[in-house]
């Protein structure tokens, strides 16, 4: 299956990512003297820098930033050439392999200032996740450019682990899954089972005890239930992610349904009860975690970009492994709003936090605070945008031997199987998507096509009529001929919608949707002599779309009707899509608005 994405909203967006926020990163691990800390562990004098966490203990893990920009690199590199991108990930490869013990062992910390001996700390020094990462980095290379420098170092590490902690050897796990993914993709690329096999004793060792309570207690690093049984997520939101990530990959990797059903048992749950509107994941800044059911606070949401990332990330495999639409529906959700939000239109300022209202009036707060920022000491949401952009055309569409299933609307070029499709679009601002058939085999296949979840009509034209369809996935079979076409029409009006009445927070308010795109209301966009916070949605009047070329080529605003107390006449104010939020001057901003 290959996938390039052209022009339209996606291909403007991963331009960007590559010509904008990648060569910014790369200067950032400079400046923040990321890639310093491994010349440091290959014997080079200076001062190494690791930021103080919020409990006061310096960052251990932020050789994962490098692997992570590798990682971007790889997937761009193995779609187009670019010289400079090549020099500079050479450098940082450099880096990496001379910092590299003999005996396999990488992390700067540790050799640097944390007395040299491994996995003294696995509750917070988070050294299988940063190997995690650079293994994703190896795999990358290899699999986009056969490049196995990386790969080569990833496996030095990877054993050195085995070594300790593989089987009939010492219990232990981290305190930040994310290996376990890694090993698994490790396992298909090497085909040495080793790894695959480390991967599921990591996952059935969780539950046990092995982490202890901890700051935060057992469940922050999901360490309270095992894996197999938990009905629930719970603790830090991209902890639980990641290792549910992982537990999809062994589960099919081992044709393992029961812990595959744990996992889309905790899916549900989590898109039922512990779900933001835009995506977003996580209701508590004190440990990063989700809360109560339905405890979705706007304004003091947390929603980590991180977290988005990684729910598109086991939305993905979940997808994969079940052939659900629905997965692909809460991918385009996140993507759209709760992943897109993270970072600004010009590709280099970032939010770490993604809420969905900020006060106008505030207590105070230092100059800059609540706004993107270029970087952050602990940096881990830039580079993780980085490469989840980076390899977004393989989230797109999927085959197997009936056909091909497309999951995620752009203009794109699509091969797989001896089947080759153009798709031209103008989505998410426009509901038409035109599949043009290519090469096509003699024998009949099926093309299947994603209805979103939010669209309530469709109309689907092929080679043999028009008809209508609802939500789900539309399947069409026949022997397609080349030069034929199939078009769908998703309707897209504007949607006022209601919370759910258990979220407590938010009760009495209505917020605005189209399509795919949550709306907010910034402070730049109400009327004259008014407030954000004195607005009232007005429910005797219609949401209007309206053009919004100030925040991009193509992009469709709403104007929603308001009033706001001691105001006369019929107000309106405007709404723009929520990922473009704090783009201007950031003052106020809501995304649910009282009646």
């Amino acid at each position: 299956m290959k996938v390039t994405i052209g022009d339209g909203f996606w291909g403007e967006r991963l331009r960007t990512n590559r010509d904008r926020t990648i060569p910014h990163g790369f200067g950032q691990l400079h400046r923040s003297g990321v890639l310093d800390n491994l010349r440091m562990a290959a014997g080079a004098d200076g001062r190494y820098q690791a930021y103080a966490d919020s409990a006061g203990t310096g960052l251990k893990f932020l050789d994962s930033d490098v692997y992570k920009w590798l990682e971007a690199v790889g997937w761009e590199l193995g779609r187009a050439r670019d010289p400079g991108l090549l020099a500079a990930a050479d450098d940082a490869i450099r880096v990496v392999a001379a910092a590299q013990r003999g005996d396999g062992y990488i992390n700067s910390f540790v050799q640097v200032v944390g007395g040299g001996t491994p996995h003294r700390d696995l509750e917070w020094g988070h050294e299988f996740y940063c190997v995690g990462h650079l293994i994703q980095a190896g795999v990358a290379w290899h699999r986009a450019l056969g490049d196995d420098r990386l790969l080569g170092i990833a496996t030095r590490a990877a054993d050195r682990i085995l070594d300790e902690f593989g089987p009939g050897r010492r219990d232990g796990v981290d305190g930040h899954p994310g290996i376990e993914t890694a090993l698994v993709d490790l396992t298909r690329v090497t085909g040495e089972r080793r790894y695959l096999d480390l991967a599921a004793r990591l996952l059935d060792l969780r539950g046990r005890g092995l982490l202890g309570p901890g700051r935060f207690g057992a469940a922050y690093w999901q360490d309270h239930d095992s894996v197999r049984k938990a009905t629930t997520v719970a603790g830090h939101a991209v902890r639980q992610l990641y290792l549910d990530c992982g537990a999809v990959d062994v589960a099919v990797e081992l044709g393992d349904d029961e812990l595959l059903g744990a996992v889309r048992r905790r899916w549900d749950d989590l898109m039922r009860t512990r779900t933001y509107l835009t995506g977003g994941m996580g209701s508590r800044h004190k440990d990063e975690a989700f809360g109560d059911p339905f405890e979705l606070p706007p304004d003091r949401a947390y929603a980590e970009t991180c977290a988005a990332i990684a729910s598109v990330m086991l939305a993905w495999r979940l997808l994969k492994a079940t052939g659900d639409v629905g997965y692909a529906d809460a991918m385009e959700r996140a993507m759209f709003n709760g992943v897109l939000s993270g970072v600004s239109l010009t590709g280099t300022g970032f939010l770490y936090v993604n809420p969905l209202q900020r006060r106008t009036l505030r207590t105070y707060e230092p100059p800059g605070h609540g706004e993107r920022a270029p970087w952050y000491p602990c940096a881990c949401c830039p580079p993780n945008l980085m490469r989840l952009f980076s390899s977004w055309e393989q989230y797109q569409a999927t085959s197997d031997g009936a056909g091909v299933q497309i999951h995620q609307y752009a203009t794109s070029e699509i091969s797989a199987g001896g089947v080759t499709l153009s798709v031209r679009t103008d989505y998410p601002w426009h509901g038409r998507v035109t599949v043009h058939i290519g090469q096509t085999p003699d024998e009949p296949w099926r093309l299947t096509l994603r209805v979103p979840h939010w669209c309530r009509s469709a109309t689907v034209t092929g080679p043999d009529g028009a008809w209508h369809a609802g939500p789900g996935a539309v399947e069409l079979s026949r022997r397609w001929q080349a030069g034929e076409a199939v078009v769908l029409d998703l309707d897209m009006p504007v949607r006022v919608t209601e919370p759910d009445p258990r979220i407590d927070a938010v009760r009495g308010s209505v917020a605005v949707q189209r399509g795919p795109i949550v709306y907010c209301v910034e402070s730049a966009d109400v009327p004259r002599r008014t407030q954000l916070e004195e607005l009232r949605w007005d429910a005797g009047r219609q949401p209007v779309e309206v053009p919004r070329p100030d925040i991009g080529a193509g992009v469709v605003g709403v104007r929603v009707p308001v009033s706001a107390q001691g105001r006369a006449g019929d107000l309106t104010a405007g709404a723009i899509p929520y990922y473009a939020w704090g783009n201007r001057r950031v003052e106020g901003m809501r995304v649910w608005i009282p009646r």
